[in-house]
């Protein structure tokens, strides 16, 4: 890591991505195999950065039963039937150990794109497609809060976090890939993320550095 990329731990947000009931749980709908086994590691993250008062991003899907805005390879089996993160469904709550309170997502307010605040610190966003950065505010948002540095976990790494960490780092933010934080992550991935200066941590890790910034 150099002074371009090497992560600022004053200046972090976590970003969650996908971990909801129809993609975790097991025999959920799309259920990612090993999802459920990351959760300890990142419900350790997400209460120290609750402690810490950093911020929190939850980035989700939502699938109309219309299919209308559901990505082209999941389109036609959301059109034959399968119900999946359905807008106001329980499939579509984010994973209960990683709810504030237990709060509900506010799914009309998501598709219109506007986020959600759970807590002053802690925040839901709606991603149409596999990045948390294509057609969000997600940017902006990190830009007027000052943060240069993100923390990424979540569910399933070949799609969604992968595709978030990439424009991540086209947008020159700073990364730390959390890979016991984050389902579905392999070797040759973790090489190709340390080739574009993202720096790969394990939860303990990175609390210690949090704490010790």
């Amino acid at each position: 890591m150099d002074e371009y990329t090497r992560p600022d731990y004053k200046s972090m947000a976590l970003i969650t991505i996908d971990v909801q009931n129809d993609f975790s749980l097991p025999g959920a709908p799309l259920e990612i195999k090993g999802t459920m086994e990351i959760i300890p590691n990142l419900v350790k993250l997400l209460e120290l950065f609750r402690k810490c008062a950093k911020p929190v991003i939850h980035v989700v899907r939502l699938y109309k039963e219309d299919a209308s805005n559901v990505d082209m390879v999941r389109k036609k089996s959301i059109e034959d039937g399968v119900s999946a993160v359905r807008p106001g469904s329980d499939g579509a709550e984010l994973v209960k150990e990683l709810k504030p309170d237990n709060l509900r997502l506010d799914s009309d307010r998501l598709l219109k794109g506007f986020m959600q605040e759970l807590t002053p610190n802690e925040f839901v966003i709606y991603k149409p497609r596999w990045g948390a950065f294509y057609g969000t505010t997600l940017e902006k948002f990190l830009r007027e809060k000052g943060i240069n540095t993100l923390a990424f976990t979540g569910c399933n790494f070949p799609n969604c976090p992968r595709t978030s960490i990439y424009q991540a780092s086209e947008r020159d933010f700073r990364i730390v890939v959390v890979r016991d934080a984050i389902s579905g992550i392999y070797e040759k991935g973790v090489g190709e993320l340390t080739n574009i200066g993202c720096e790969i941590s394990v939860a303990q890790e990175l609390s210690d550095k949090l704490q010790s910034s």
